[in-house]
């Protein structure tokens, strides 16, 4: 069994009001001593507010995403500082979506991978394959290749986490079979050994249509470190019961 002490993170996406916060204290109040860590990625404009409501808890809150750079003539975006200074301690980048949606390629996602390690958040760098380019057998090559060129300079165990999000399991129901998350999670867990000194300890998680049905499944794939949740992590109880599955 790893000695890897598992994360399992919620990402909201672009969910969620004010009202929503009492999910949060729900699962605070159900989960108050996980055997993991915890954090949820709501919206930027519920960041500050969702440290209030899990304040003592063991739930840590995130962002979404970061601007490459610490202020300016960027309008509509969020700086690493920001996310911190609401409260914050870590920020999804690279994620599938903002990589199709907004276009980012890996130069980046290091780029703002770097700049959450400047305002001390963790990175959770996310990488993934299409179906197309699964279909056609790339899934390694894409895989590494994103991690090659999304990795922050100074990456450690302790503050970069890495995400395998197979872009056509997010969001579909539609999960690898686990002897696929399996090579792919061996494959990044040699990549980051190879590169980093404490390669071996840093955390991998997967992503794409965990639900509690699946997750201890996943979780007791070896090389995998706990998840990366989209719609499951927007309910106290379905998130709730992802959590346990990694105790």
């Amino acid at each position: 069994m790893s000695l890897i002490r598992p994360l399992v993170a919620g990402n909201w996406k672009m969910n969620g009001l004010r009202a929503a916060l009492t999910e949060v204290e729900a699962l605070t109040a159900a989960h108050p001593a996980p055997a993991c860590d915890v954090l949820l990625c709501p919206p930027a404009t519920l960041i500050g507010a969702m440290v209030a409501a899990a304040a003592g808890g063991p739930v840590s809150v995130g962002g979404q995403d970061c601007h490459a750079a610490q202020s300016g003539a960027h309008t509509g975006d969020t700086s690493a500082e920001m996310i911190a200074d609401a409260g914050g301690t870590a920020v999804i980048v690279g994620h599938s979506e903002r990589r199709a949606d907004h276009g980012e390629d890996d130069a980046t996602v290091k780029a703002k991978a770097e700049a959450a390690l400047r305002a001390n958040l963790v990175a959770v760098v996310c990488v993934g394959e299409t179906e197309a380019e699964r279909d056609a057998g790339r899934t390694l090559d894409v895989v590494l290749g994103q991690l090659a060129g999304s990795m922050p300079q100074g990456a450690t165990a302790a503050n970069t986490v890495i995400a395998y999000e197979p872009v056509w399991a997010i969001g579909t129901g539609r999960v690898p079979e686990i002897a696929d998350i399996t090579e792919v999670h061996d494959a990044l867990r040699k990549a980051v050994s190879d590169r980093l000194g404490d390669g071996a300890s840093m955390r991998l998680l997967y992503g794409g249509s965990v639900k509690p049905s699946n997750a201890a499944e996943i979780f007791a794939v070896e090389n995998v470190n706990g998840g990366l949740v989209g719609g499951a992590s927007l309910k106290a109880a379905d998130f709730g019961g992802i959590i346990a599955a990694a105790g």
